[in-house]
Protein backbone atom coordinates (compact mmCIF):
# COMPACT_ATOMS: atom_id res chain seq x y z
CA UNK A 1 0.00 0.00 0.00
CA UNK A 2 1.09 3.25 -0.49
CA UNK A 3 2.48 5.73 1.84
CA UNK A 4 0.37 7.20 4.56
CA UNK A 5 -1.82 10.08 2.79
CA UNK A 6 -0.03 13.52 2.49
CA UNK A 7 -2.26 17.15 3.56
CA UNK A 8 -5.08 15.15 5.74
CA UNK A 9 -7.24 17.47 6.83
CA UNK A 10 -7.45 18.43 10.23
CA UNK A 11 -10.84 17.29 11.76
CA UNK A 12 -12.58 14.92 14.11
CA UNK A 13 -12.71 11.19 12.24
CA UNK A 14 -16.34 10.08 11.31
CA UNK A 15 -17.46 6.51 10.18
CA UNK A 16 -20.21 5.89 7.99
CA UNK A 17 -21.54 2.19 6.89
CA UNK A 18 -22.88 1.18 4.40
CA UNK A 19 -22.76 -2.03 1.83
CA UNK A 20 -19.34 -3.15 0.56
CA UNK A 21 -19.28 -4.57 -3.24
CA UNK A 22 -16.05 -4.25 -4.39
CA UNK A 23 -13.11 -5.70 -1.79
CA UNK A 24 -10.23 -3.23 -0.83
CA UNK A 25 -8.96 -0.28 0.65
CA UNK A 26 -8.85 2.87 -0.57
CA UNK A 27 -7.44 6.01 0.23
CA UNK A 28 -7.03 9.81 -0.86
CA UNK A 29 -9.05 13.19 -0.90
CA UNK A 30 -12.97 13.44 -1.83
CA UNK A 31 -14.58 14.48 -5.02
CA UNK A 32 -18.07 14.89 -4.87
CA UNK A 33 -19.69 13.95 -8.22
CA UNK A 34 -22.61 16.55 -8.86
CA UNK A 35 -24.21 14.00 -11.36
CA UNK A 36 -28.05 16.01 -11.53
CA UNK A 37 -29.86 15.73 -14.36
CA UNK A 38 -32.06 18.06 -15.84
CA UNK A 39 -35.38 17.37 -17.86
CA UNK A 40 -35.13 18.90 -21.19
CA UNK A 41 -37.07 21.59 -22.25
CA UNK A 42 -40.64 20.67 -24.44
CA UNK A 43 -41.93 22.75 -26.87
CA UNK A 44 -43.91 22.47 -30.30
CA UNK A 45 -42.31 21.99 -33.86
CA UNK A 46 -43.83 22.53 -36.94
CA UNK A 47 -45.29 19.65 -38.80
CA UNK A 48 -42.54 19.97 -41.67
CA UNK A 49 -40.11 20.21 -39.15
CA UNK A 50 -41.41 16.63 -37.67
CA UNK A 51 -38.88 14.55 -39.95
CA UNK A 52 -36.45 17.07 -38.79
CA UNK A 53 -36.33 16.20 -35.41
CA UNK A 54 -36.23 12.14 -35.82
CA UNK A 55 -33.77 12.39 -37.99
CA UNK A 56 -31.69 14.13 -35.00
CA UNK A 57 -32.94 11.58 -32.92
CA UNK A 58 -30.46 8.95 -35.50
CA UNK A 59 -27.95 11.16 -35.66
CA UNK A 60 -27.83 11.15 -31.65
CA UNK A 61 -28.01 7.56 -31.25
CA UNK A 62 -25.56 6.86 -33.64
CA UNK A 63 -23.23 9.18 -31.85
CA UNK A 64 -23.86 7.35 -28.61
CA UNK A 65 -23.21 4.14 -29.63
CA UNK A 66 -19.69 5.22 -31.27
CA UNK A 67 -19.50 6.59 -27.61
CA UNK A 68 -20.72 3.36 -25.89
CA UNK A 69 -18.35 1.20 -28.29
CA UNK A 70 -15.57 3.45 -27.31
CA UNK A 71 -16.06 2.99 -23.85
CA UNK A 72 -15.86 -1.08 -23.97
CA UNK A 73 -12.60 -0.29 -25.84
CA UNK A 74 -11.28 1.74 -22.92
CA UNK A 75 -12.23 -0.76 -20.18
CA UNK A 76 -10.84 -4.02 -21.75
CA UNK A 77 -7.51 -2.11 -22.07
CA UNK A 78 -7.52 -0.82 -18.45
CA UNK A 79 -7.98 -4.77 -17.37
CA UNK A 80 -5.34 -5.53 -19.54
CA UNK A 81 -7.34 -6.65 -22.26
CA UNK A 82 -8.38 -10.18 -20.67
CA UNK A 83 -10.86 -12.36 -21.43
CA UNK A 84 -12.09 -10.89 -17.55
CA UNK A 85 -11.94 -7.42 -19.34
CA UNK A 86 -13.87 -8.48 -22.53
CA UNK A 87 -16.69 -10.35 -20.39
CA UNK A 88 -17.00 -7.25 -18.15
CA UNK A 89 -17.13 -4.70 -21.54
CA UNK A 90 -19.44 -6.64 -22.38
CA UNK A 91 -22.59 -5.11 -20.27
CA UNK A 92 -22.42 -2.87 -22.71
CA UNK A 93 -23.99 -4.70 -25.12
CA UNK A 94 -27.17 -4.13 -22.93
CA UNK A 95 -26.54 -0.46 -23.34
CA UNK A 96 -25.90 -1.06 -27.24
CA UNK A 97 -29.49 -3.24 -26.97
CA UNK A 98 -31.44 -0.51 -25.39
CA UNK A 99 -30.14 1.84 -28.71
CA UNK A 100 -31.96 -0.65 -31.08
CA UNK A 101 -35.10 -1.52 -29.23
CA UNK A 102 -37.46 -0.40 -32.25
CA UNK A 103 -40.85 -1.07 -30.06
CA UNK A 104 -39.16 1.70 -27.65
CA UNK A 105 -37.73 4.19 -30.36
CA UNK A 106 -41.23 4.03 -32.22
CA UNK A 107 -42.89 4.63 -28.98
CA UNK A 108 -40.86 7.92 -29.12
CA UNK A 109 -41.09 8.65 -32.97
CA UNK A 110 -45.12 8.27 -32.52
CA UNK A 111 -45.38 11.16 -29.83
CA UNK A 112 -42.92 13.56 -31.90
CA UNK A 113 -45.32 12.55 -34.89
CA UNK A 114 -48.88 12.96 -32.94
CA UNK A 115 -47.90 15.74 -30.77
CA UNK A 116 -45.29 17.66 -32.54
CA UNK A 117 -43.06 17.62 -29.67
CA UNK A 118 -39.24 18.39 -29.86
CA UNK A 119 -37.38 15.22 -30.20
CA UNK A 120 -35.51 15.70 -27.06
CA UNK A 121 -39.25 15.99 -25.32
CA UNK A 122 -40.44 12.87 -26.88
CA UNK A 123 -37.48 10.84 -26.05
CA UNK A 124 -37.38 11.71 -22.64
CA UNK A 125 -41.23 11.34 -21.79
CA UNK A 126 -41.10 7.60 -23.41
CA UNK A 127 -37.48 6.91 -21.40
CA UNK A 128 -39.36 7.64 -17.97
CA UNK A 129 -41.75 5.93 -18.28
CA UNK A 130 -39.99 2.56 -18.83
CA UNK A 131 -37.61 3.82 -16.01
CA UNK A 132 -40.67 4.75 -13.70
CA UNK A 133 -42.05 1.04 -14.40
CA UNK A 134 -38.93 -0.63 -13.72
CA UNK A 135 -38.24 1.70 -10.29
CA UNK A 136 -41.76 -0.40 -8.35
CA UNK A 137 -40.62 -3.93 -10.20
CA UNK A 138 -40.52 -6.44 -6.94
CA UNK A 139 -37.25 -8.02 -8.44
CA UNK A 140 -34.10 -6.12 -7.33
CA UNK A 141 -32.71 -7.22 -10.42
CA UNK A 142 -34.92 -5.26 -12.72
CA UNK A 143 -34.69 -2.08 -10.24
CA UNK A 144 -31.52 -1.96 -10.81
CA UNK A 145 -30.98 -1.84 -14.41
CA UNK A 146 -32.77 1.53 -13.88
CA UNK A 147 -29.29 2.86 -13.73
CA UNK A 148 -28.39 1.55 -17.09
CA UNK A 149 -31.30 3.38 -19.05
CA UNK A 150 -30.89 6.22 -17.44
CA UNK A 151 -27.47 5.97 -18.46
CA UNK A 152 -28.31 5.90 -22.19
CA UNK A 153 -30.56 8.25 -22.07
CA UNK A 154 -28.64 10.73 -20.54
CA UNK A 155 -25.79 10.04 -23.54
CA UNK A 156 -28.36 10.80 -25.59
CA UNK A 157 -29.59 13.61 -24.60
CA UNK A 158 -26.54 15.13 -24.31
CA UNK A 159 -25.52 14.16 -28.19
CA UNK A 160 -29.07 15.92 -29.19
CA UNK A 161 -28.42 19.14 -27.25
CA UNK A 162 -24.78 19.27 -28.80
CA UNK A 163 -23.29 19.31 -25.64
CA UNK A 164 -19.96 17.62 -24.53
CA UNK A 165 -20.19 15.38 -22.10
CA UNK A 166 -19.43 16.45 -19.04
CA UNK A 167 -15.66 15.61 -17.27
CA UNK A 168 -16.45 14.56 -13.69
CA UNK A 169 -13.18 13.70 -12.63
CA UNK A 170 -10.09 15.64 -11.31
CA UNK A 171 -6.63 15.50 -12.45
CA UNK A 172 -5.18 13.97 -8.86
CA UNK A 173 -5.65 11.12 -6.88
CA UNK A 174 -9.14 10.54 -5.19
CA UNK A 175 -12.12 8.65 -3.79
CA UNK A 176 -15.16 9.39 -5.66
CA UNK A 177 -18.51 10.12 -4.26
CA UNK A 178 -21.59 10.22 -5.60
CA UNK A 179 -25.33 9.93 -5.34
CA UNK A 180 -25.14 7.31 -8.21
CA UNK A 181 -22.62 6.25 -10.96
CA UNK A 182 -23.78 5.10 -14.33
CA UNK A 183 -21.79 1.98 -15.55
CA UNK A 184 -20.62 4.30 -18.03
CA UNK A 185 -19.03 6.83 -15.66
CA UNK A 186 -17.46 3.49 -13.47
CA UNK A 187 -16.10 2.62 -16.88
CA UNK A 188 -14.32 5.75 -17.81
CA UNK A 189 -12.67 6.55 -14.82
CA UNK A 190 -9.10 7.06 -14.60
CA UNK A 191 -7.57 4.18 -12.78
CA UNK A 192 -4.98 5.33 -11.58
CA UNK A 193 -6.64 8.76 -9.99
CA UNK A 194 -9.56 6.93 -8.70
CA UNK A 195 -8.84 4.91 -5.72
CA UNK A 196 -12.46 3.96 -5.29
CA UNK A 197 -16.31 5.24 -5.13
CA UNK A 198 -18.77 5.63 -2.79
CA UNK A 199 -22.36 6.14 -3.37
CA UNK A 200 -25.82 6.64 -1.88
CA UNK A 201 -27.66 4.39 -3.86
CA UNK A 202 -27.07 1.12 -5.26
CA UNK A 203 -26.60 -2.78 -4.92
CA UNK A 204 -24.21 -5.95 -5.14
CA UNK A 205 -26.04 -6.84 -8.09
CA UNK A 206 -25.87 -3.76 -10.41
CA UNK A 207 -23.53 -3.20 -13.45
CA UNK A 208 -21.55 -0.70 -11.85
CA UNK A 209 -20.90 -2.39 -8.96
CA UNK A 210 -19.83 -5.61 -11.57
CA UNK A 211 -16.84 -2.89 -13.25
CA UNK A 212 -16.09 -1.64 -9.99
CA UNK A 213 -14.69 -5.31 -8.90
CA UNK A 214 -13.41 -5.96 -12.39
CA UNK A 215 -11.51 -2.72 -12.08
CA UNK A 216 -10.51 -3.70 -8.15
CA UNK A 217 -11.87 -0.28 -7.28
CA UNK A 218 -13.14 -0.81 -3.91
CA UNK A 219 -16.64 0.43 -3.42
CA UNK A 220 -19.35 1.09 -0.71
CA UNK A 221 -22.45 1.80 -1.71
CA UNK A 222 -26.23 2.58 0.54
CA UNK A 223 -24.68 5.62 2.56
CA UNK A 224 -27.57 7.68 2.60
CA UNK A 225 -27.21 10.96 2.45
CA UNK A 226 -23.36 11.15 2.27
CA UNK A 227 -23.27 13.72 -0.59
CA UNK A 228 -24.76 16.37 1.92
CA UNK A 229 -22.19 15.52 4.86
CA UNK A 230 -18.91 14.98 2.69
CA UNK A 231 -17.27 17.67 0.98
CA UNK A 232 -14.42 17.31 -1.97
CA UNK A 233 -11.25 18.01 -0.58
CA UNK A 234 -12.17 15.59 2.32
CA UNK A 235 -9.63 13.20 3.62
CA UNK A 236 -11.24 9.97 3.38
CA UNK A 237 -10.29 6.17 3.81
CA UNK A 238 -13.13 3.48 1.79
CA UNK A 239 -13.14 0.05 3.04
CA UNK A 240 -14.53 -2.53 0.62
CA UNK A 241 -14.17 -4.98 2.46
CA UNK A 242 -16.90 -3.97 5.44
CA UNK A 243 -18.70 -1.03 3.81
CA UNK A 244 -17.30 1.57 5.64
CA UNK A 245 -16.34 4.97 4.48
CA UNK A 246 -13.93 6.83 7.26
CA UNK A 247 -13.61 10.81 6.92
CA UNK A 248 -10.77 12.63 8.88
CA UNK A 249 -9.12 9.14 9.35
CA UNK A 250 -6.83 9.40 12.16
CA UNK A 251 -2.85 8.87 12.47
CA UNK A 252 -4.24 5.44 14.59
CA UNK A 253 -6.85 4.43 11.69
CA UNK A 254 -4.62 4.55 8.74
CA UNK A 255 -1.73 2.79 11.00
CA UNK A 256 -4.64 0.07 11.65
CA UNK A 257 -5.53 -0.51 7.90
CA UNK A 258 -1.73 -0.34 6.93
CA UNK A 259 -1.61 -3.70 8.72
CA UNK A 260 -5.01 -5.00 7.49
CA UNK A 261 -4.37 -4.31 3.77
CA UNK A 262 -0.98 -6.00 4.37
CA UNK A 263 -2.83 -8.81 5.85
CA UNK A 264 -5.11 -9.06 2.99
CA UNK A 265 -2.54 -8.76 0.44
CA UNK A 266 -0.67 -11.73 2.10
CA UNK A 267 -4.16 -13.89 2.54
CA UNK A 268 -4.71 -13.18 -1.01
CA UNK A 269 -1.47 -14.80 -2.81
CA UNK A 270 -2.10 -17.81 -1.14
CA UNK A 271 -5.86 -17.92 -1.94
CA UNK A 272 -4.23 -18.17 -5.44
CA UNK A 273 -2.31 -21.52 -4.55
CA UNK A 274 -5.83 -23.37 -3.55
CA UNK A 275 -7.51 -23.34 -6.64
CA UNK A 276 -6.65 -27.18 -7.09
CA UNK A 277 -7.07 -28.23 -3.70
CA UNK A 278 -10.07 -29.57 -2.21
CA UNK A 279 -12.34 -28.15 0.22
CA UNK A 280 -12.08 -30.87 2.96
CA UNK A 281 -11.77 -29.57 6.43
CA UNK A 282 -8.10 -29.98 8.16
CA UNK A 283 -9.87 -33.47 9.65
CA UNK A 284 -10.40 -35.43 6.75
CA UNK A 285 -14.62 -33.91 6.19
CA UNK A 286 -14.87 -33.53 2.16
CA UNK A 287 -17.08 -31.01 1.15
CA UNK A 288 -18.26 -29.65 -2.18
CA UNK A 289 -17.80 -25.86 -2.85
CA UNK A 290 -19.19 -24.86 -6.36
CA UNK A 291 -20.45 -21.32 -7.60
CA UNK A 292 -23.81 -19.61 -7.89
CA UNK A 293 -24.04 -17.98 -11.17
CA UNK A 294 -26.42 -15.66 -13.06
CA UNK A 295 -25.29 -15.51 -16.25
CA UNK A 296 -23.41 -18.31 -18.86
CA UNK A 297 -20.27 -16.10 -18.72
CA UNK A 298 -19.60 -16.26 -14.84
CA UNK A 299 -18.55 -20.19 -15.88
CA UNK A 300 -15.01 -19.24 -16.39
CA UNK A 301 -15.03 -17.03 -13.67
CA UNK A 302 -16.31 -20.23 -11.50
CA UNK A 303 -13.87 -22.04 -12.98
CA UNK A 304 -10.68 -20.08 -12.68
CA UNK A 305 -11.59 -19.72 -8.94
CA UNK A 306 -11.70 -23.25 -8.06
CA UNK A 307 -15.14 -24.12 -8.04
CA UNK A 308 -16.62 -27.97 -8.43
CA UNK A 309 -18.90 -26.93 -10.80
CA UNK A 310 -21.79 -24.46 -10.81
CA UNK A 311 -24.19 -25.37 -7.11
CA UNK A 312 -26.79 -22.70 -8.65
CA UNK A 313 -27.86 -21.40 -12.06
CA UNK A 314 -30.19 -18.81 -11.81
CA UNK A 315 -32.88 -18.95 -14.72
CA UNK A 316 -35.19 -16.14 -14.29
CA UNK A 317 -33.20 -13.40 -16.06
CA UNK A 318 -32.71 -15.31 -19.08
CA UNK A 319 -36.73 -15.56 -18.91
CA UNK A 320 -36.90 -11.89 -18.96
CA UNK A 321 -34.49 -11.78 -21.64
CA UNK A 322 -35.75 -9.42 -25.11
CA UNK A 323 -39.05 -8.98 -23.09
CA UNK A 324 -39.60 -12.42 -24.81
CA UNK A 325 -40.21 -15.66 -23.54
CA UNK A 326 -37.30 -18.00 -24.30
CA UNK A 327 -37.55 -21.06 -26.61
CA UNK A 328 -37.24 -24.38 -25.89
CA UNK A 329 -34.60 -24.26 -28.35
CA UNK A 330 -32.57 -21.07 -26.89
CA UNK A 331 -32.56 -22.94 -23.35
CA UNK A 332 -31.77 -25.85 -24.71
CA UNK A 333 -28.44 -24.38 -26.58
CA UNK A 334 -27.87 -21.81 -23.49
CA UNK A 335 -28.12 -24.83 -20.93
CA UNK A 336 -25.65 -26.72 -22.85
CA UNK A 337 -23.13 -24.40 -23.16
CA UNK A 338 -22.99 -24.28 -19.33
CA UNK A 339 -23.00 -28.16 -19.02
CA UNK A 340 -20.02 -28.62 -21.26
CA UNK A 341 -18.25 -25.58 -19.85
CA UNK A 342 -18.27 -27.08 -16.28
CA UNK A 343 -17.32 -30.29 -17.56
CA UNK A 344 -16.25 -32.90 -15.98
CA UNK A 345 -18.04 -31.30 -12.92
CA UNK A 346 -22.01 -30.51 -12.68
CA UNK A 347 -24.29 -27.84 -13.02
CA UNK A 348 -27.76 -27.20 -11.14
CA UNK A 349 -30.53 -25.79 -12.82
CA UNK A 350 -32.91 -23.98 -10.77
CA UNK A 351 -36.36 -23.16 -12.75
CA UNK A 352 -37.43 -20.08 -13.06
CA UNK A 353 -38.14 -18.34 -9.89
CA UNK A 354 -40.24 -15.48 -11.13
CA UNK A 355 -43.32 -13.47 -10.44
CA UNK A 356 -46.02 -13.33 -12.27
CA UNK A 357 -45.95 -9.57 -12.68
CA UNK A 358 -42.37 -10.49 -14.36
CA UNK A 359 -43.56 -12.31 -17.05
CA UNK A 360 -42.83 -10.74 -20.68
CA UNK A 361 -46.37 -10.25 -22.77
CA UNK A 362 -48.52 -11.45 -19.81
CA UNK A 363 -50.93 -8.65 -18.15
CA UNK A 364 -51.12 -10.08 -14.33
CA UNK A 365 -52.51 -8.14 -11.15
CA UNK A 366 -50.37 -6.69 -9.21
CA UNK A 367 -50.19 -8.01 -5.61
CA UNK A 368 -50.14 -6.96 -2.24
CA UNK A 369 -47.45 -9.00 -1.28
CA UNK A 370 -45.56 -10.31 -4.18
CA UNK A 371 -43.13 -12.34 -1.55
CA UNK A 372 -46.14 -14.60 -0.59
CA UNK A 373 -47.81 -14.82 -3.68
CA UNK A 374 -48.09 -16.30 -7.11
CA UNK A 375 -44.15 -17.01 -7.63
CA UNK A 376 -41.11 -20.10 -7.90
CA UNK A 377 -42.86 -23.28 -8.24
CA UNK A 378 -46.10 -22.04 -7.50
CA UNK A 379 -46.06 -19.97 -11.04
CA UNK A 380 -44.36 -22.43 -13.16
CA UNK A 381 -46.95 -25.57 -12.06
CA UNK A 382 -49.66 -22.73 -12.72
CA UNK A 383 -48.34 -22.32 -16.19
CA UNK A 384 -47.26 -25.82 -17.41
CA UNK A 385 -46.63 -25.10 -20.62
CA UNK A 386 -43.68 -22.75 -19.80
CA UNK A 387 -43.16 -25.31 -17.15
CA UNK A 388 -42.35 -27.91 -19.35
CA UNK A 389 -40.91 -25.84 -22.07
CA UNK A 390 -37.80 -25.48 -19.37
CA UNK A 391 -37.87 -28.87 -18.15
CA UNK A 392 -37.28 -29.87 -21.86
CA UNK A 393 -34.79 -27.67 -22.45
CA UNK A 394 -32.43 -29.13 -19.19
CA UNK A 395 -33.65 -32.82 -19.94
CA UNK A 396 -31.82 -31.84 -23.20
CA UNK A 397 -28.83 -30.43 -21.66
CA UNK A 398 -28.32 -33.13 -19.70
CA UNK A 399 -27.11 -35.13 -22.47
CA UNK A 400 -24.43 -32.97 -22.79
CA UNK A 401 -23.23 -32.91 -19.28
CA UNK A 402 -23.78 -33.72 -16.07
CA UNK A 403 -26.95 -31.27 -15.52
CA UNK A 404 -29.03 -31.47 -12.59
CA UNK A 405 -32.66 -29.86 -12.13
CA UNK A 406 -33.65 -27.65 -8.93
CA UNK A 407 -36.96 -26.69 -7.52
CA UNK A 408 -37.73 -23.50 -5.84
CA UNK A 409 -39.73 -22.06 -3.57
CA UNK A 410 -41.40 -25.28 -2.60
CA UNK A 411 -43.79 -25.13 0.20
CA UNK A 412 -45.51 -28.28 0.56
CA UNK A 413 -44.98 -32.33 -0.79
CA UNK A 414 -47.23 -31.92 -3.50
CA UNK A 415 -45.85 -29.16 -5.11
CA UNK A 416 -42.72 -31.56 -5.12
CA UNK A 417 -45.13 -34.36 -6.70
CA UNK A 418 -46.45 -32.81 -9.56
CA UNK A 419 -42.94 -31.03 -11.01
CA UNK A 420 -41.54 -34.53 -10.91
CA UNK A 421 -44.50 -36.16 -12.49
CA UNK A 422 -44.11 -33.26 -15.35
CA UNK A 423 -40.50 -33.58 -15.34
CA UNK A 424 -41.25 -37.45 -16.24
CA UNK A 425 -44.07 -36.34 -19.09
CA UNK A 426 -41.34 -33.80 -20.63
CA UNK A 427 -39.30 -36.77 -20.69
CA UNK A 428 -41.83 -39.36 -22.07
CA UNK A 429 -41.66 -37.01 -24.31
CA UNK A 430 -38.75 -36.51 -25.90
CA UNK A 431 -38.23 -40.28 -26.12
CA UNK A 432 -40.96 -40.14 -28.70
CA UNK A 433 -40.12 -37.66 -30.26
CA UNK A 434 -36.37 -38.96 -30.98
CA UNK A 435 -34.78 -36.23 -29.50
CA UNK A 436 -31.75 -36.52 -27.46
CA UNK A 437 -31.59 -36.34 -23.24
CA UNK A 438 -31.17 -37.63 -20.24
CA UNK A 439 -34.09 -38.84 -17.82
CA UNK A 440 -32.00 -39.55 -15.23
CA UNK A 441 -30.72 -36.38 -14.33
CA UNK A 442 -30.32 -35.56 -10.38
CA UNK A 443 -33.77 -33.55 -9.00
CA UNK A 444 -33.53 -31.52 -6.39
CA UNK A 445 -35.36 -29.62 -3.63
CA UNK A 446 -34.87 -25.91 -2.53
CA UNK A 447 -35.93 -25.11 0.91
CA UNK A 448 -36.88 -21.52 1.44
CA UNK A 449 -39.82 -21.76 3.32
CA UNK A 450 -40.68 -23.23 6.63
CA UNK A 451 -43.06 -25.52 6.14
CA UNK A 452 -40.40 -27.41 3.57
CA UNK A 453 -37.87 -26.96 6.20
CA UNK A 454 -40.42 -28.53 8.51
CA UNK A 455 -41.99 -31.71 5.95
CA UNK A 456 -38.02 -31.96 4.93
CA UNK A 457 -38.09 -35.63 6.25
CA UNK A 458 -40.86 -36.21 3.23
CA UNK A 459 -39.54 -34.13 0.61
CA UNK A 460 -36.43 -35.54 0.86
CA UNK A 461 -38.22 -39.20 -0.12
CA UNK A 462 -38.57 -37.53 -3.42
CA UNK A 463 -35.29 -36.19 -4.22
CA UNK A 464 -31.88 -36.79 -4.69
CA UNK A 465 -30.41 -33.91 -2.96
CA UNK A 466 -31.96 -31.01 -0.55
CA UNK A 467 -30.44 -27.34 -1.16
CA UNK A 468 -31.42 -24.45 1.59
CA UNK A 469 -31.71 -21.25 0.24
CA UNK A 470 -30.96 -19.45 3.37
CA UNK A 471 -31.79 -15.63 2.03
CA UNK A 472 -35.98 -16.52 1.76
CA UNK A 473 -35.71 -19.28 4.57
CA UNK A 474 -34.33 -16.00 7.11
CA UNK A 475 -36.90 -13.67 5.67
CA UNK A 476 -39.58 -15.96 5.91
CA UNK A 477 -38.67 -17.55 9.36
CA UNK A 478 -38.82 -14.07 10.55
CA UNK A 479 -41.12 -12.73 9.06
CA UNK A 480 -39.15 -9.84 8.09
CA UNK A 481 -38.46 -7.82 4.70
CA UNK A 482 -34.23 -7.39 4.50
CA UNK A 483 -34.40 -4.13 2.70
CA UNK A 484 -36.79 -2.64 5.14
CA UNK A 485 -34.82 -0.55 7.24
CA UNK A 486 -37.27 -0.41 10.42
CA UNK A 487 -37.02 -4.12 10.49
CA UNK A 488 -33.32 -4.84 9.95
CA UNK A 489 -32.29 -5.57 13.17
CA UNK A 490 -34.31 -9.22 12.70
CA UNK A 491 -33.26 -10.25 9.83
CA UNK A 492 -30.92 -12.57 12.05
CA UNK A 493 -29.35 -15.39 9.91
CA UNK A 494 -28.00 -16.78 13.53
CA UNK A 495 -31.51 -17.05 15.64
CA UNK A 496 -32.34 -20.10 17.33
CA UNK A 497 -35.38 -20.75 15.29
CA UNK A 498 -33.26 -20.78 12.21
CA UNK A 499 -30.76 -22.56 13.26
CA UNK A 500 -32.73 -25.67 13.76
CA UNK A 501 -34.63 -25.49 10.49
CA UNK A 502 -31.21 -25.74 8.99
CA UNK A 503 -30.01 -29.09 11.35
CA UNK A 504 -33.99 -30.14 10.65
CA UNK A 505 -33.22 -29.71 7.01
CA UNK A 506 -29.80 -31.53 7.49
CA UNK A 507 -30.70 -34.36 9.26
CA UNK A 508 -34.06 -34.71 7.05
CA UNK A 509 -32.07 -35.27 4.18
CA UNK A 510 -29.04 -37.62 6.11
CA UNK A 511 -31.33 -39.69 7.16
CA UNK A 512 -32.39 -40.43 3.61
CA UNK A 513 -29.18 -40.92 2.43
CA UNK A 514 -28.80 -37.94 -0.02
CA UNK A 515 -26.61 -34.45 0.26
CA UNK A 516 -27.79 -31.68 1.53
CA UNK A 517 -26.30 -27.90 0.02
CA UNK A 518 -26.68 -24.53 1.08
CA UNK A 519 -26.46 -21.71 -0.98
CA UNK A 520 -27.37 -18.94 -0.03
CA UNK A 521 -25.73 -15.86 1.29
CA UNK A 522 -24.77 -17.73 4.17
CA UNK A 523 -23.20 -19.93 2.98
CA UNK A 524 -20.01 -17.17 2.00
CA UNK A 525 -20.88 -15.43 5.34
CA UNK A 526 -16.76 -16.41 7.04
CA UNK A 527 -18.55 -16.15 10.51
CA UNK A 528 -21.45 -18.72 9.73
CA UNK A 529 -19.69 -21.26 7.60
CA UNK A 530 -18.54 -23.02 10.87
CA UNK A 531 -22.20 -23.62 12.09
CA UNK A 532 -22.68 -24.72 8.46
CA UNK A 533 -20.31 -27.06 8.35
CA UNK A 534 -21.11 -28.02 12.29
CA UNK A 535 -24.65 -28.92 11.45
CA UNK A 536 -23.26 -31.15 8.70
CA UNK A 537 -24.07 -29.44 5.31
CA UNK A 538 -22.03 -31.60 2.56
CA UNK A 539 -22.13 -28.56 -0.23
CA UNK A 540 -21.11 -24.53 -0.33
CA UNK A 541 -22.42 -22.74 -3.24
CA UNK A 542 -21.16 -19.66 -3.10
CA UNK A 543 -20.65 -16.40 -5.50
CA UNK A 544 -17.95 -16.98 -8.33
CA UNK A 545 -15.61 -14.58 -6.40
CA UNK A 546 -15.86 -15.36 -2.73
CA UNK A 547 -14.91 -19.80 -4.15
CA UNK A 548 -11.18 -19.09 -3.24
CA UNK A 549 -12.38 -17.48 0.61
CA UNK A 550 -14.83 -20.26 0.86
CA UNK A 551 -12.16 -22.71 0.58
CA UNK A 552 -10.01 -21.45 2.58
CA UNK A 553 -12.29 -20.91 5.31
CA UNK A 554 -12.49 -24.82 5.02
CA UNK A 555 -9.48 -25.89 4.73
CA UNK A 556 -8.73 -24.76 8.14
CA UNK A 557 -11.86 -25.50 10.32
CA UNK A 558 -12.25 -28.89 11.92
CA UNK A 559 -15.33 -30.67 11.62
CA UNK A 560 -14.84 -32.52 15.31
CA UNK A 561 -14.59 -28.66 16.71
CA UNK A 562 -17.78 -27.13 14.13
CA UNK A 563 -19.77 -30.13 15.30
CA UNK A 564 -19.35 -29.80 19.09
CA UNK A 565 -19.86 -25.61 18.77
CA UNK A 566 -22.92 -26.33 16.51
CA UNK A 567 -24.38 -28.53 19.20
CA UNK A 568 -23.87 -26.07 21.76
CA UNK A 569 -25.61 -22.91 19.63
CA UNK A 570 -28.48 -25.43 19.22
CA UNK A 571 -28.96 -24.81 22.75
CA UNK A 572 -28.86 -21.25 23.09
CA UNK A 573 -31.43 -19.14 22.86
CA UNK A 574 -29.63 -15.71 21.81
CA UNK A 575 -28.13 -15.05 18.25
CA UNK A 576 -25.69 -12.92 19.96
CA UNK A 577 -24.11 -15.77 22.12
CA UNK A 578 -24.31 -17.98 18.68
CA UNK A 579 -22.59 -15.26 16.81
CA UNK A 580 -19.95 -15.32 19.41
CA UNK A 581 -19.28 -18.84 19.25
CA UNK A 582 -18.93 -18.82 15.49
CA UNK A 583 -16.53 -15.59 16.11
CA UNK A 584 -14.42 -17.40 18.32
CA UNK A 585 -14.23 -20.40 16.08
CA UNK A 586 -13.57 -18.43 12.80
CA UNK A 587 -10.65 -16.08 14.35
CA UNK A 588 -9.08 -19.06 15.43
CA UNK A 589 -9.09 -20.76 11.96
CA UNK A 590 -9.01 -17.92 9.49
CA UNK A 591 -8.24 -15.15 11.64
CA UNK A 592 -6.50 -13.65 8.05
CA UNK A 593 -9.63 -13.31 6.52
CA UNK A 594 -11.31 -11.82 9.06
CA UNK A 595 -12.15 -7.94 9.33
CA UNK A 596 -10.52 -6.43 12.74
Amino acid sequence: MSEILQNIQTGAEKRFTGLGVSPGIGRGNTFVHGGVFVEPETYKVGQEEVEDEISRLDVALADTRKQIEQLQEQLQEQVGGTATGRREASIFDAHLLMLEDRSMLDEVTAIAREQRLNIESAFYRTINNYIGVLRVADDLYLRQRVIDLEDVMRRVLRNLSLMKPADHSVRHPHILIAHELTPSDTAAMDRSLVMGFATEVGGSMAHTAIIARSLGLPAVVGLRGICDVIHTGDALLIDGYNGVLIVNPSAETLAEYEVLVDEKDSAARRLEDLRDSKPETSDGRELTLSANIEFEHEVVIAKKNGAQGIGLYRTEFFYMHDGKMPSEEQQAENYTRVAKGVNPDGVIIRTADIGGDKLPGTVVEREANPFLGWRGIRLTLGRVEMFKTQLRAILRAGAAGRVSVMFPMLSTLDEMRRSRLLLEECADELESEGIAHNREIEVGAMIEVPSAALVADQIAGEVDFLSVGTNDLIQYTMAVDRVNDQVADLYQPLNPAVIRLLRMTVSAGHEKKIWVGVCGEMASDLLCIPLLVGLGFDEFSVSAPRVPAVKHALRHLSYDECKAMAGEALQDSDPQKILARCRAVAMESYSELLSR
